[in-house]
Parts: structure tokens; C-alpha cells; sequence
């Protein structure tokens, strides 16, 4: 049933109960009851039918919004599943051109080392897509699996901080934020010579705001510097995914810290579909 049916049921319900009550009433028991009696029949009756048809009108809105939640939440980890593919097609065939250079230079221990770059990505695209989406729990227990699990492939290990808190982030921003921190725990493992990595999500302050921070013990980027827009793709990658979301993105790095990562943006409902429409 539509809500539309639900709001026309909503405002015809009352006048016809009452209105077919009182002609009824006139016609029939007008002998029968007084008017003091027939006032607090009507009462009664209509307390009743309201009770009945208030409980099921908001099961039925409960049942179907809980079904929308769903389906809205399948879709988005299918839409990301579908990117996540077309991402792993591109890196493995620039790693496979790269493997065949290689190999025709004579160049074993980079054929080797793209072999082993080739197999991790397999292993974390494995990881992410085994998993049905009605079976992968929360968004806080997916991420922590898979960072387990990329601490395992990497050799880096991982101390993450995420809030329960984190298990109320609506569907629609799972999607760009698993991808800031795929991204991120990838330039890690690839570029920073780091041996420790840190991560921290959950809600900020009672605005509905959330913060995601991520580090390293890294050696940082080269001189210190944060390219702008258009520099690593990774990074810009990253800053697109920040957008999407209506978030606010810091990086910062040095020599003796590393890379820190800060990503702080709200729940509010309104800042992704802004974002989307505006990109429309």
C-alpha cells in the first residue's frame, strides 16, 4: 500500500465513521438512544476505530520504510561493488602492462614485485565482495574485518579506534567513506614505509557530526608537501569522495609524523543529495 493510499484513508476515515454513525443513529435509533447516550457511543466507537487503524497504518509505514532502508542500503554496496570492479580491471591490466615490460627487460625482481602487487589486490577484492550485503553485519564490524584483514596482507599493523557510533551512518555516506579509507590504506601501504597505521570514526558533538581520522608513522610525502587538486590520483580521489559527502578534508604531512588524514562531515540528511543534485 502507497502512502498515498495511507493519507486519503487518514482523512476519509473520521467523517465517514462519525458521518454514517449519526445518520444512521437519526434514522433508525433516534427512539432508541438519547442523545447522551448516542454522544458517548460515537466517542467510544471512534476511539476504537482511531486506535485500530493508527497501530496498523504505522506498522504498515514502519514495515515499509524499513524495506526502502534495505533496499537503499543493497544498492549502494552493489553501485560500490560495480566501481570497486571497474577500479580493480584498471589497476590489475596497468600492473599486467607493467609485469610484461618487465619481463621482456629481463627486470626479475620487478616482475616480481608487480606479481606480488597483482595478489594483493586480488586478495582485498576477494575480501570485499564475498560477502553478501544482508550478511555483513554494520558498517563499524565491515570496517573493522576489513581492516584486520588488510593489516594481514599488508604487514602493517593497524590500531583502530571506531565508536559504536559509527553504526549510524546512514547508508548513502558508507559508500564514499569506505572509499576515502580504502584510498587512504592504500597510499599507506604503497608510499609511506610505514609500520603503523591508525584509524579513528564516530559521531562528533550532538549536531549529527561525524570525524574520521587516519595516520601513520610513515616517512610523509616528498618534502612535506600536500599536492592540491589534480596532484596524486589517489589523493584526488579522496578529495572527490570528500566532496560527494559534503565534508570537510585535511591533510598533513611531515618527515617525523607522517601522513595524517582528517575528514569531519555531518549526518544530516540533505548534505549527499545536495552534493549530487549540485553535480547533476
Amino acid at each position: 500500500m502507497s502512502m498515498r493510499t495511507l493519507k486519503i484513508l487518514s482523512i476519509l476515515l473520521p467523517p465517514v465513521l462519525i458521518g454514517g454513525f449519526e445518520y444512521f443513529r437519526h434514522d433508525f435509533l433516534l427512539h432508541e438512544l438519547s442523545m447522551e447516550t448516542g454522544n458517548l457511543y460515537i466517542t467510544l466507537l471512534t476511539l476504537l476505530m482511531s486506535f485500530l487503524f493508527t497501530t496498523w497504518m504505522f506498522d504498515r509505514i514502519r514495515t515499509m520504510n524499513e524495506r526502502l532502508s534495505k533496499e537503499q542500503a543493497k544498492r549502494a554496496v552493489y553501485e560500490e561493488r560495480e566501481r570497486l570492479a571497474q577500479e580493480l580491471h584498471d589497476n590489475i591490466a596497468q600492473i599486467l602492462f607493467f609485469l610484461n615490460v618487465q619481463l621482456k627487460k629481463g627486470q626479475i625482481q620487478e616482475a616480481r614485485s608487480a606479481a606480488a602487487e597483482i595478489d594483493l589486490h586480488l586478495r582485498q577484492a576477494i575480501f570485499n565482495l564475498r560477502t553478501p550485503p544482508e550478511e555483513g553485519g554494520n558498517f563499524a564490524a565491515r570496517l573493522r574485518a576489513w581492516l584486520k584483514e588488510w593489516s594481514a596482507l599488508s604487514g602493517i599493523a593497524v590500531e583502530s579506534r571506531i565508536s559504536e557510533s559509527a553504526e549510524t551512518l546512514p547508508p548513502p555516506a558508507e559508500v564514499p567513506l569506505f572509499s576515502i579509507i580504502r584510498e587512504a590504506f592504500t597510499n599507506i601501504r604503497k608510499h609511506s614505509l610505514a609500520d603503523q597505521a591508525t584509524i579513528e570514526l564516530g559521531r562528533m558533538g550532538d549536531e549529527g557530526g561525524w570525524r574520521l581520522y587516519i595516520c601513520d608513522n610513515g616517512a610523509g610525502m616528498s618534502g612535506g608537501a600536500v599536492p592540491e587538486a589534480g596532484g596524486r590520483y589517489g589523493l584526488s580521489m579522496i578529495r572527490k569522495r570528500a566532496e560527494e559527502l559534503g565534508a570537510t578534508l585535511e591533510i598533513q604531512s611531515s618527515p617525523e609524523n607522517g601522513l595524517e588524514l582528517t575528514v569531519t562531515g555531518t549526518t544530516k540528511k540533505g548534505a549527499t543529495d545536495e552534493n549530487k543534485s549540485a553535480r547533476s
